[in-house]
């Protein structure tokens, strides 16, 4: 009889790279960069790609990716997830739910059973990136998924942050977790990283970097800054209308960093062995 963990290996073996989006904090964009690094990468029709949510009490996943109302359906292989594109797979706890308002309600057991589900049941087929957005927090999730997928191989963690230092107090725990798990950390991208006016050109510190942002922690700890994305309001729109704001706005200097650090993750990816893994 194979165990769960011996059974996620089994179905991963299918899946060639997989990468996990953390945040210590809420509300620092983590879910929309798993969004839009799912879009980029599947901007390239030869790569298949898959965006698993595994934030069970939070998902806006559906929302972003314009497929609120889609529904999950069962065959003989597992799951269904829902395709954005024919080489873009999601899937969410947001579509097993009647309603977007529903509230999830569970305690730590029965989020680890879902997560295991979506790991072992879901039909992922052959995928080139599986993307994996992350509740905040250093917690029954995290430690689940990186239970599950340890001996399957993890790529590394994108640790998603704001530049003011309330947000890097919380990202610095979300480190020592990785550490402590033995994740690999691809790199840190600093998000609502200044305004850039779309009129005049210049860039205000919306939020400022009192204690050196993140390049300044990048540094101390010895990490690498994958980039920063300035705030436009044109990303929250895309968001809300369900498309992706690479194609909405291609030449703008928040796709344009958005683009860069997408690259940067690709080049990670591609330079990575199997010696690397999670072990």
């Amino acid at each position: 009889m194979l165990t769960a963990i011996e059974e996620i290996r089994q179905k991963m073996t299918s899946v060639k790279h997989k990468i996990l989006v953390l945040s210590g904090k809420g509300g620092v964009g983590k879910s929309t960069f798993s969004a839009h690094l799912s879009h980029a990468l599947a901007s390239d029709d030869s790569k298949e790609v898959a965006l698993l949510d595994v934030d069970i009490c939070g998902p806006s996943i559906p929302k972003i990716m314009g497929l609120e109302g889609e529904q999950v359906h069962q065959s003989g292989s597992g799951w269904s997830p829902v395709y954005v594109e024919d080489n873009l797979a999601v899937m969410s706890i947001g579509f097993l739910l009647n309603s977007p308002d529903d509230a999830v309600i569970w305690r730590g057991p029965k989020k680890n059973g879902m997560i295991k589900q979506f790991l072992r049941d879901v039909d992922w087929g052959e995928v080139d990136y599986l993307i994996i957005d992350t509740p905040p927090g250093t917690s029954d999730e995290h430690l689940s998924i990186v239970q599950y997928l340890s001996s399957a191989g993890i790529d590394g963690a994108v640790i998603i942050t704001t530049p003011q230092e309330v947000s890097l107090q919380d990202v610095r725990k979300e480190i020592r977790f990785c550490k402590k798990v033995k994740l690999p950390i691809i790199g840190v991208i600093e998000n609502m990283s200044g305004f850039v006016c779309p009129k005049c050109k210049n860039t205000s510190q919306i939020f400022p970097p009192t204690t050196g942002g993140a390049q300044r922690m990048c540094e101390e700890l010895n990490l690498p800054l994958l980039g920063r994305v300035p705030l436009d309001p044109r990303i929250g729109k895309s968001c809300d209308e369900g498309k992706s704001f690479l194609t909405e706005v291609p030449d703008s200097p928040a796709a344009m960093a958005y683009q860069s650090i997408v690259q940067k993750i690709r080049d990670y990816c591609s330079s990575h062995s199997a010696s690397d893994d999670l072990s």
